[in-house]
């Protein structure tokens, strides 16, 4: 292990003896401070192109991180430089708000998981537009969510695609939306999940995209991101829906309300469970979406990824691309290195030369129609 590596170690250690939302508001700082990591680790096997219509998107590497971590788009290209191949930012929602009450957000160690009840906390779409002003390069993803209060939490997103949208045009910043629908913390979003309600949202999104297009002469793609509390059936039902409206993919998954098998003294805590516990569940989902979607939907692996194993099974599974973020908090800002660097190893182990070759390559499950 190099002294630099050894240091972050050490500074992950320090930052747990802080109270979890403090250690996370401390890591910002120190981000934005210029005191993070600088990888210098060539992964070109790594490296895949994505096509969508109007355009592609090249990702250096397929290890992203995941929303939630930076909110209000205040450290992408921070996290970029860590070795990341995108970043994506937000939650976000049209106006400010402050969240649940704390404490809301919970360290689990002997499970290393992660429970948060945040409920949305950000600044605003004008602060992560304002925010975004200074960046340039980069695949950075743009997630966008509803207000607690809204009267048409519909509107809400349609409100961030056009806001963020044209905030973009021309600036080189913002490569994709991501379309949270999914967090267990701002009550009765979820409901948004079901088949009328999603197809409102998605036919809306949709129509606006049609707009946004023609105006601004580009396409960005948008992705949805979806719990892995679904049931089968629900998900290839959601598939069908983001396939109608013309969605370029989907991330799964978001955060579990499921607590089985968890140990620490907050497994009971309310909220949303993160980490390694999630790994099974958000995986068994994916593998349901890659059969459900036949190839149409590009497919994001999220949920308890914290190795190079837990990548490649996520890949295998149907992920082109994969988030992780909770496995951080116990395994320090080097992870994402080590990551790569293991799945490279794996990829080779099996006779790959780019990760391409190994997406969706375990048989998919079938998916209920």
């Amino acid at each position: 292990m190099s002294p630099l590596m050894s240091i972050y170690r050490l500074a992950t250690r320090a930052l747990h003896a802080l109270p979890p939302e403090d250690a996370h508001t401390a890591t910002i700082h120190l981000l934005k401070a210029g005191l993070g990591p600088v990888s210098r680790l060539e992964t070109p096997q790594l490296a895949l192109d994505v096509p969508f219509d109007g355009g592609v998107l090249h990702f250096p590497n397929c290890i992203g991180l995941a929303a939630g971590f930076d909110k209000n788009a205040e450290v992408p290209a921070a996290m970029l430089r860590s070795g990341f191949g995108f970043v994506e930012c937000g939650t976000v929602t049209p106006l400010p708000q402050a969240g649940n009450p704390k404490p809301r957000l919970f360290r689990l160690s002997e499970d290393e998981a992660v429970i948060n009840r945040m409920g949305f906390n950000n600044e605003g779409l004008d602060a992560f537009a304002h925010h975004m002003q200074s960046v340039r390069g980069g695949v950075i993803g743009l997630n966008i969510g509803a207000n607690k209060d809204a009267a048409d939490r519909v509107a809400d997103y349609v409100t961030g695609l056009k806001r963020l949208w044209g905030a973009a045009k021309g600036k080189g910043w913002g490569s994709y939306f991501a379309i949270n629908i999914s967090s267990p913390n701002t009550p009765g979003l979820r409901v948004l999940q079901g088949r009328s309600h999603l197809d409102e949202l998605l036919g809306r999104v949709a129509a606006e995209r049609t707009v946004l297009r023609a105006a601004s002469g580009r396409n960005m793609p948008i992705f949805l991101k979806i719990a892995p509390d679904l049931t089968e059936a629900e998900i290839a039902d959601t598939v069908e829906s983001a396939i109608h409206h013309g969605l370029d993919g989907m991330i799964v998954s978001n955060t579990t309300l499921d607590r089985e098998g968890l140990t620490s003294e907050f497994k009971a805590e309310a909220g949303g469970m993160s980490g390694a516990p999630l790994f099974e569940k958000a995986t068994a989902a994916l593998r349901v979406a890659r059969a459900a979607s036949g190839g149409q939907l590009l497919l994001i692996g999220a949920g308890g990824v914290r190795d190079g194993a837990t990548a490649y099974a996520k890949i295998r599974a149907g992920a082109s691309l994969v988030q992780l973020y909770s496995a951080m908090v116990y395994r320090g800002p080097g992870l994402v290195d080590t990551v790569r660097r293991e799945l490279a190893a794996l990829l080779a182990a099996d006779g790959f030369a780019s990760v391409t070759e190994a997406i969706g390559i375990d048989r998919p499950q079938s998916a209920i129609r």
